[in-house]
C-alpha cells in the first residue's frame, strides 16, 4: 500500500526533496545520460527514475543512492548537494546567458594589428 508522505512533511522538507530530485536530473543531463539508461544501471524502472527526479517522497534512500551511483559513479550525495561535480559546473556555464555576442571573422580581422 502506497502512502502519501506530503501531509506528514513540512513544506521546507518537501521543497528539499524536490531540490534533490532536480539536482539528480541536472547531473544526469550534464553527464549526457538518457533517463532510461540511468534507470537500467541503477536497477530501477524508468517510472521510478522519473519519481526520483521529481523528488517524490515515497522513494527510498537506497533507490536515490543507486540512481546517483548509476548517473555518476563515485560522486557522493554531499558533493551533489554542493554541486561540486565538474559536469554540473560545465552545464551551468553553458546555460549562463552571455551579454556579449562573439565577433564575426571580419570584425576580428579589423581588430588584428
Amino acid at each position: 500500500m502506497k502512502r502519501n508522505e506530503i501531509p506528514l512533511m513540512s513544506p521546507q522538507r518537501v521543497a528539499e526533496a524536490k531540490s534533490l530530485g532536480e539536482k539528480l536530473a541536472r547531473l544526469r543531463v550534464a553527464r549526457n545520460l538518457q533517463q532510461s539508461d540511468a534507470a537500467a544501471r541503477a536497477g530501477i524502472a524508468r517510472s521510478t527514475a522519473i519519481l526520483v527526479e521529481k523528488g517524490n517522497l515515497s522513494r527510498t534512500t537506497a533507490q536515490i543512492l543507486r540512481y546517483l551511483d548509476a548517473v555518476a559513479p563515485g560522486v557522493t550525495l554531499l558533493s551533489l548537494l554542493q554541486e561540486n561535480d565538474p559536469s554540473l559546473q560545465a552545464l551551468a556555464a553553458r546555460e549562463a546567458t552571455r551579454r556579449v555576442r562573439p565577433l564575426t571573422r571580419s570584425k576580428l580581422d579589423e581588430l588584428d594589428f
